[in-house]
């Protein structure tokens, strides 16, 4: 019984971090959400002033 929800659970999981990976990996290099990632890595450049008021 041990050996068989083992594989089980080795197989699914498997399969889950596999569609996981591919999920984000489209979120990722999805052309709309570039100008987001572009903002996003624009942040440690802008001046800290502007955020403080």
């Amino acid at each position: 019984m041990y050996e068989m929800l083992s594989q089980v659970a080795q197989t699914w999981g498997l399969v889950l971090f596999v569609i996981a990976f591919l999920l984000v990996l489209v979120y990722a290099l999805n052309p709309r959400n570039q100008k987001k990632f572009d903002a996003a890595r624009r942040i440690p450049l802008e001046d800290e002033d502007i955020h403080n008021g």
